[in-house]
């Protein structure tokens, strides 16, 4: 069955920028797009443990008059075919229910806020939210288009880390591009991550799959953040933890959000991956 990615649309320089980082996404891993063109401020999308409201600034609604047409004309240049989705249910009149039963959503780093807090170093607690209920992972934007070259995943041996893997092994499969594995291993630990591969039968992927395993035992992470490619889709876990101090909003994951321009694809705790 083919992977669906939900996307809000906002007819705006700003949201026809995340539109094209979501068009090729689809272009590249073959999923479809799902594109909400929002006719209220405010949403609600129910996990299945938590029910998120999602607050829009007013920009989200500039120009309703052109922004279907907007939409289809990003998406058609990549000669893809957008599904628009159109709210069937209601909790109250202006304020629609928006599905979750979705492979992929992508935010740009903050949903509610104008585009003078959007930036590297700024990820709004809806975004968040989103990122820890939901069961798909959540593709966040760099702040302008920008394609990627390969993937790079971030791998320190939790569980989600494992599951960040297994999805750099998706997208792998799907792109043929090559894939990067970026550990920051802490006195120790190198062989603790070696052993969870083999723990999780994953050697076989890794050796198949895996372009380059760079395992980082000195220097300071934010320091060896420079080694991760410019133009390459990052991959990684939000709220793991693990034999290593993994990446979880709060440590690591906040210095490479704030560090790298990369676009990233987070992996929740409630994302469940097969390889």
């Amino acid at each position: 069955m083919e992977a669906q990615l939900f996307h809000i649309f906002r007819n705006t320089p700003l949201g026809r920028e995340t539109l094209f980082q979501s068009t090729y996404f689809c272009s590249k891993t073959g999923a479809a797009i799902n594109i909400y063109v929002p006719e209220f401020t405010k949403f609600l999308m129910y996990f299945e443990n938590d029910v998120i409201q999602i607050n829009l600034d007013e920009s989200y609604l500039t120009a309703p008059g052109s922004a279907l047409e907007h939409a289809t004309e990003v998406v058609m240049q990549k000669n893809i075919k957008p599904k628009f989705i159109k709210p069937k249910h209601f909790t109250a009149s202006t304020l629609p229910d928006i599905p979750t039963g979705f492979d992929f959503m992508c935010c740009p780093r903050s949903i509610s806020d104008l585009s003078s807090k959007i930036g590297i170093g700024y990820i709004g607690p809806r975004v968040r939210r989103i990122v820890k209920s939901a069961r798909f992972p959540v593709l966040i934007t760099s702040p302008v288009y920008k394609e990627w070259s390969s993937i790079t995943v971030f791998f320190g041996g939790s569980a989600n880390a494992v599951n960040a893997l297994k999805l750099g092994f998706r997208i792998k499969r799907a792109t043929k591009m090559p894939l990067y594995i970026f550990t920051q291993a802490e006195k120790g630990h190198k062989k603790t991550c070696k052993d969870v591969i083999k723990h999780e039968n994953l050697e076989k992927e890794m050796e198949q799959l895996a372009d380059r395993w760079q395992i980082f035992e000195k220097g300071k992470f934010e320091e060896n953040l420079y080694k991760v490619p410019h133009d390459s889709l990052v991959v990684l876990g939000a709220y793991g933890h693990g034999f290593i101090k993994d990446i979880v909003f709060g440590s690591k994951m906040e210095k490479i959000q704030s560090t790298v321009s990369n676009n990233l694809l987070i992996v929740g705790p409630n994302y469940t991956a097969t390889v």
